[in-house]
């Protein structure tokens, strides 16, 4: 059966996604979509090159055939201006987003929406609503990649591999977000348990996790190959209905709002959302952060 993936936003981010879906080899075609078309030729020139290890075809489309893909990425928006306010860029790019959901639809009825964009729960909130679609059918890739700097920093501490560690990083992709230290396990075994966790600056490692990005893009300009294997991975998740669990943005009923909290994903979108156990403080947190999002969101109903 073939299988379609719209990427709209040929840029950095959206190219290095085709780049990395192509190398996982699992999507019959990629569909590029962009409002500079030499952009959108450029880059499929360039990856048609990797052709020679990968079935996956990529090439250039309207927002027409990228509104009938079987999983619409939108990397799209808006970077924030030097002075500008986090409400300034979310209006932004509500207009971008308004702009690029529109030119697509009608949207495929079975469609899932996968937001990259920043402020991302913000915009994957916006994006169901511009939509129309079911809420399990948009989400956003939240704080899949701050998790997995977590993974990564851990696997290094304790010397096992990344993927033998359980734990994330919860909340808001953003300021408020935060490690679940408590429900964070290797083996079976509490992280915290280990004397190698016990040592660390706990406080220090949340701060390094999130201001990660920002590092790499004062020393070359923007962040993309986490992003780009990140995301990769939830379209393959979902196309091959893997039902893994991630911790993405996803619209939480208990807590009103759209924030990353740990969701089994498939090929209808989100199929289960995870409550996991947290310290008072960790909880405490949660709902600070979900407070945060919801009076922003509220603007956007």
């Amino acid at each position: 059966m073939s299988s379609k993936i719209a990427i709209v936003g040929a840029g950095s981010v959206g190219a290095t996604i085709a780049y990395a879906i192509m190398l996982r080899n699992f999507a019959s075609e990629v569909l590029l979509v962009d409002v500079v078309p030499d952009i959108v030729r450029g880059q499929t020139l360039d990856l048609s090159d990797a052709n020679l290890v990968s079935t996956t075809k990529v090439r250039g489309a309207t927002s027409q055939e990228a509104g009938q893909a079987n999983i619409i990425v939108i990397t799209a928006g808006a970077k924030q201006k030097e002075g500008e306010s986090r409400t300034e860029l979310i209006d932004r790019n509500y207009k971008i987003l308004e702009s690029v959901i529109g030119a697509m639809k009608p949207i495929r009825e079975d469609a899932v929406v996968l937001l990259v964009s920043n402020p991302v729960d913000i915009l994957t909130h916006i994006a169901h609503k511009l939509t129309g679609l079911p809420r399990n059918q948009v989400f956003g890739s939240g704080t899949f990649l701050d998790s997995s700097r977590l993974r990564v920093f851990l696997a290094k501490t304790l010397h096992v591999a990344a993927s033998s560690i359980h734990a994330y990083v919860l909340g808001e992709h953003g300021d408020s977000q935060f490690i679940a230290w408590d429900s964070a396990s290797v083996a079976g075994k509490p992280l915290l348990s280990f004397p190698e966790i016990q040592e660390l600056d706990r406080d220090q490692v949340e701060k390094d996790i999130a201001s990660k990005a920002m590092e790499i893009i004062k020393l070359k300009g923007a962040t993309y190959y986490g992003i780009g294997a990140c995301t990769a991975s939830l379209c393959e998740a979902v196309l091959l209905d893997k039902h893994e669990v991630r911790p993405l943005s996803v619209y939480v009923e208990s807590l009103g709002t759209v924030l990353s909290v740990p969701a089994k994903i498939g090929y209808n979108g989100v199929e289960q959302i995870f409550d996991i156990p947290l310290s008072y403080q960790e909880t405490e947190r949660l709902h600070k952060s979900a407070d945060s999002l919801k009076e922003i969101c509220a603007k956007y109903e």
